[in-house]
């Protein structure tokens, strides 16, 4: 909402000015024009991405908490089991000791030394078959808790590169120059080299910059990667087309409509294609 009041602030401080200047249509115009050259939504679009960028991080933030938080308290309920468990252990030791001294009473054991020899090779026993038992299931618990924190930190780091590409692709889709949409697009690429759209996006930003032999090699990657993406059929063919290497071109032009007939509507737009107007292999693809 308050960019909303923000925006129309703006273009009502813009009409303002314009009523105040002269009624020369001459000088009316060349204000015209450098208002369209210097757009008054510029900062608004800044002020989003950066917006953006702060939720991306408060994200991060709070993930981070969270997965510190669920450890901390699973580490506590193994060590309060773990105590529990030694507890019960030591009331069942004394349990026996006196069940087992009443017994050798009873049968008329009068030695105390017999009855004290018998007694701790009977707790000996139990206590390293119940020590033998509680190391066994506190390895398999430390075993699953560590497992559980590795799938934690996984899903995090996924989550993060996951956020990050989504802010670069909302980046290159407001920016303009050619040049700063292929630096987004390494970035993006650093963070998942096998994202074969990004791939694509930066032949079709280097094809618009002449550079036809790169361009072709990543639309190659691209094809190697996933062979049924018709985009990179596509921009392979308006390299090959540039280059009037136009068999390559026609060939890699069925490859994409095959995979993508969406793009059978572009033919006649894309611009790379001029100069195979003429050919007639390439009219048959369009009628």
């Amino acid at each position: 909402m308050k960019y909303t009041l923000l925006f129309i602030t703006l273009l009502l401080f813009s009409y303002n000015s314009l009523a105040q200047q002269p009624t020369d249509p001459n000088t009316s115009a060349t204000h015209s024009v450098e208002h369209v050259k210097s757009p008054l939504y510029q900062p608004l679009i800044e002020r989003y991405i950066l917006d953006e960028l702060k939720a991306v991080r408060q994200d991060q933030q709070q993930l981070r908490e969270d997965v510190t938080k669920q450890i901390t308290h699973t580490q506590l309920d193994a060590a309060d089991r773990a105590l529990t468990y030694t507890t019960d252990t030591v009331n069942n030791i004394l349990f026996i000791i006196t069940a087992t001294a009443s017994i050798l009473m009873l049968v008329g054991w009068n030695s105390l030394r017999d009855i004290k020899s018998k007694v701790e090779d009977i707790v000996n026993r139990r206590v390293g078959d119940i020590t033998d038992e509680y190391e066994q299931r506190l390895q398999v618990l430390e075993s699953k808790l560590k497992e559980r924190s590795e799938e934690i930190l996984n899903n995090h780091k996924k989550i993060t590169i996951t956020n990050e590409v989504h802010s670069l692709w909302m980046r290159a889709n407001l920016e303009s120059d050619m040049n700063s949409k292929i630096e987004i697009y390494d970035e993006i690429l650093k963070r998942k080299p096998d994202e074969v759209e990004a791939i694509a996006y930066k032949a079709d930003a280097l094809l618009e910059l002449g550079q036809t032999g790169i361009a072709i090699q990543l639309c190659n990657q691209a094809i190697e990667l996933d062979n049924d993406y018709g985009y990179a059929f596509w921009q392979r063919a308006c390299a090959f087309a540039m280059l009037h290497q136009h068999t390559d071109a026609l060939a890699d032009i069925r490859m994409a409509l095959e995979y993508a007939p969406h793009l059978k509507n572009e033919l006649l737009n894309e611009a790379a294609f001029t100069s195979l107007h003429d050919n007639d292999n390439f009219k048959n693809l369009i009628t």
